[in-house]
């Protein structure tokens, strides 16, 4: 049986489904057809259903839940893990109102935390996430919203953290902080879902027994990262709660979804459980 399967380039996933894309682990007759985009190419995806199997942002699972089942592994999330929102120089954010503001994506995780901690930043664009430092260094924008590889490098380039909005979330509620997932079509039933969740939780197994080599499927799609980046990339978003959840995971993803309702942004109601 095929799966049309969908992740970023980013060295985290493309750690987490080497062995399982490339042959190196027994996928029990399953195949993925799988395709490499942005974040935020995924999450639009996501409303449209057009993957059997996806990574995505977290803010956008709360909207596409009834459509998609979270699975056990895969995900990205922990501590100290967070967007950063970064300007050229050091700003007031009680002016954050009339600040221009780049952000990833509208449906990212990370435009989700900065709309619960400031429901007044409404002047936002939507960047690739690659080309937020630049253009926030050439004055197109007063703050950027960076995620991924840019927490490592936005100092090296003169750029100023405002905030960390990871660390807004954790003194907030006491929970780590939801990234991104692994979803598939509810419609697969639970059965398939849990083949699928086992083959993944392998790969990434096959992939730390390998650790801290990157193999040529990492390096290649993350051609302008240096790789001790790639390696740092890995330490900081691949971790326990993407081998499984958990009882903390699990419980990090609800106040996500009530914080969400709460701040007026979650609207439909929820299927007896996010999980399949």
């Amino acid at each position: 049986m095929k799966l049309t399967l969908g992740f970023s380039p980013c060295p985290n996933d493309t750690f987490i489904f080497d062995a399982m894309v490339n042959g190196h682990i027994d996928t029990r007759g399953l195949t993925f057809d799988y395709v490499m985009e942005d974040v935020e190419t995924l999450n639009v995806w996501a409303e449209q259903g057009k993957l059997d199997t996806t990574k995505l942002s977290y803010n956008t699972f709360i909207h596409v839940v009834n459509q998609y089942a979270l699975l056990h592994s895969g995900s990205a999330l922990g501590v100290g893990v967070g967007p950063l929102l970064i300007a050229k120089q050091p700003l007031d954010l009680a002016n954050i109102a009339n600040m221009k503001i780049a952000i990833p994506g509208a449906k990212t995780t990370a435009n989700l935390l900065l709309s619960l901690a400031y429901p007044q930043a409404k002047n936002k664009t939507e960047v690739i996430f690659s080309d937020i430092e630049t253009r926030v260094l050439n004055g197109e924008f007063d703050a950027g919203l960076v995620i991924h590889e840019s927490r490592f490098t936005y100092a090296s380039r003169g750029l100023h953290k405002l905030m960390d909005m990871g660390d807004w979330w954790e003194q907030t509620t006491k929970a780590a902080i939801p990234l991104g997932g692994i979803v598939i079509r509810r419609s697969m039933g639970k059965e398939l879902a849990a083949t699928v969740d086992a083959i993944i939780k392998e790969s990434l197994a096959w992939s730390w027994k390998r650790y801290p080599e990157l193999t040529p499927f990492i390096t290649s799609n993350a051609q302008e990262m240096e790789e001790d980046v790639m390696r740092k990339h890995i330490q900081l978003y691949v971790n326990d709660y993407t081998t499984d959840l958990g009882e903390t995971g699990r419980n990090a993803i609800a106040t996500l979804f009530e914080k969400a309702k709460e701040g007026g942004l979650l609207k439909n109601d929820m299927p007896g459980s996010i999980f399949y």
